[in-house]
Formats: structure tokens, sequence, C-alpha cells
């Protein structure tokens, strides 16, 4: 269970997947032979979470993970949703390199040996357990989320002081700080949710959402901010409001299945069955022995140090 939080205390909820594969891909892979074991994601990991808390000082601290990362109940809505990233032939396991699949026990491990909480929930992804723990903790604390996905942009809430720190450009060192203020000048929507609205009329390619024809980012923004959510720009659609007509009315009609089950696949959950433990900041190693073996077995002394100076254990 977490413990009582006070006014200063701040929680660090981190999209592990999001991390790791920034990580891999922007680590130079420091092996002499391709026999050797890969580390160049658990390397940049641990450099991430240093740096991290070196610069936000959290108090509390979760490295959200994907149980699932393609849940059944949002592919029975949209079938095509995830199904790019599927590996060829199989229609349950993500494709991912070759030399980061190996890494990802070691980063587990990792975690565990420092005592930084892991957290996950059966048939949910990251983003679900990272919506959950907001949900949970807002208003008790402030709360900071990491991540390289804009989807979670959707968490948004000032006056609960959630904030995003968004790390798709700048990365982990200069993320963009998601707040309001930063959704109303680069997306032109004014929080969270109406961020989501925006989101599920644009759709989104990557994650299979085909979206309403037509209508992008700037569009989806105009919509929204006419009628307020998108529940509001259906009931005049239904209503037959004479602003919205010709082709644009034709294709918010004909993208009506889609936007009935839509909001339940892009919302994250905020409900998921997330392990109610303790998230305080680690002030002790939790495995010594697991610890010395990662170091000693991968060559990763030097970004285990840094993560320990950061947490400020001896």
């Amino acid at each position: 269970m977490s413990s009582t939080s006070r006014p200063a205390d701040k929680l660090l909820l981190l999209d592990s997947a999001s991390l790791y594969f920034r990580a891999f891909f922007g680590v130079p892979d420091q092996r002499d032979s391709a026999d050797e074991h890969p580390t160049n994601a658990l390397r940049g990991f641990l450099d991430m979470i240093a740096t991290l808390v070196n610069a936000h000082r959290p108090t509390h601290l979760v490295a959200c993970w994907d149980d699932d990362w393609r849940p059944q109940f949002r592919v029975d809505l949209i079938p095509t949703y995830k199904t790019h990233r599927l590996t060829e032939g199989s229609d349950v396991v993500e494709e991912s390199p070759d030399d980061l699949t190996p890494q990802v026990p070691l980063i587990r491990d990792a975690l565990a040996a420092l005592g930084i909480p892991r957290l996950g929930a059966p048939g949910f992804e990251a983003d679900d357990v990272i919506g959950t723990l907001v949900e949970r903790h807002r208003g008790s604390m402030a709360i900071d989320v990491v991540t390289g996905d804009r989807d979670l942009l959707q968490l948004i809430d000032d006056a609960h002081r959630v904030r995003v720190l968004y790390t798709g450009k700048g990365g982990v060192r200069e993320p963009d700080i998601g707040t309001q203020a930063y959704l109303q000048e680069k997306y032109a929507v004014p929080d969270g949710d109406a961020y989501a609205d925006m989101s599920i009329l644009r759709g989104d390619t990557s994650d299979g959402l085909p979206g309403v024809k037509g209508i992008g980012y700037k569009t989806a923004a105009q919509l929204i901010a006419a009628y307020g959510s998108l529940a509001g720009l259906r009931k005049a659609v239904a209503d037959g409001d004479p602003a919205i007509k010709g082709a644009r009315r034709t294709h918010l009609e004909a993208a009506s299945a889609y936007l009935d089950v839509a909001p339940r696949v892009v919302r994250v959950a905020r409900d998921a069955p997330v392990a109610d433990v303790d998230i305080t900041l680690p002030t002790a190693v939790a495995d010594t022995r697991l610890l010395s073996e990662l170091a000693s077995t991968y060559g990763v002394t030097n970004p285990i140090n840094r993560v320990l100076a950061a947490l400020q254990i001896p």
C-alpha cells in the first residue's frame, strides 16, 4: 500500500516500454562481438531513471508495465487495433528487435533488485496502469507521467497537478512539459479530456485507429471547441445542426459505428486491477546479490551506481 502523502510529495510514473524502446534505439551497442549479450536498452533505461530522479526529485516512483500490450477488449471493439505491430504469422506477439527482447528480463530484474515497484495488470496496457494510478493518487500528490506516447496527454489535469513529461522529441533530459497551457498552445484544446476527443476524431494509423475521414488535428480541435466535446458534436450531427453539412456531415455519419466504440479504445482505463503496494522511493537495495550479479555479468556497474546515487542509496 502507498504511504500517507504530504503536499510536497511527487509521484513519477514511467511508461517503461516507451522508455526502453527509446533507450534501445538511442544508446550505442558497445559489444565487441555478436556473441555477447546486448545491454544498450538496459544501460539506457537505468540512465533514464537516474536522470529523471535527479531532475524531478520524486518521493514516489513506479515503473508501469505492459502485461498485455494489445488487450482483447480493445481488439474486440476495433479489430485493427495495433495489428501493424504484430509479429508476422502471429495474432498475439508484438514485433520487437531481436537484440531488445533478451534485455527486457534484465530490466525487470534490475527494477526488482533496486526495489523500484514494477506494476502491470492482467489484460491491460501500461497506459491503463498509469491511468489507474493517476486516478488513485491525483489530488493527494503531484504526478508526472514520463512517456513518448502522445496518447497519455489525455491525462493532463492542472487542477489535480497531473503533468505529462513527453519524451518524443527531447528525451528524458529535455522533455516537453505537458500542462493544459501546452495542450492549448500545441493542439488548440483546453484539457486532457478534449485532447482524447480530438484524438478519437483524428484517429491514429500507428495504432490502427481509422478516425473520421477528412478530419485531422486542426479540424478535430475546431469541432471540439465549437461543440464542447465529442458527445456534443455527435449530438449536433444527430440533431441535424445546419452548420455541419456536405462532406463533413457525410463523413461523420459514416464513422458512426467507429465513434460508438473508439472512446473505450482510446481512453485509458482508470480502474485496472493494479496492486496497491508501497510506491515510495526505495531507501535501500532490495536484492544486493541480484544487483551485484547484473552489474558483474552484464557490465552495467556504472549505470546502476548512477541510479543508486540518484536515489541517495549508499
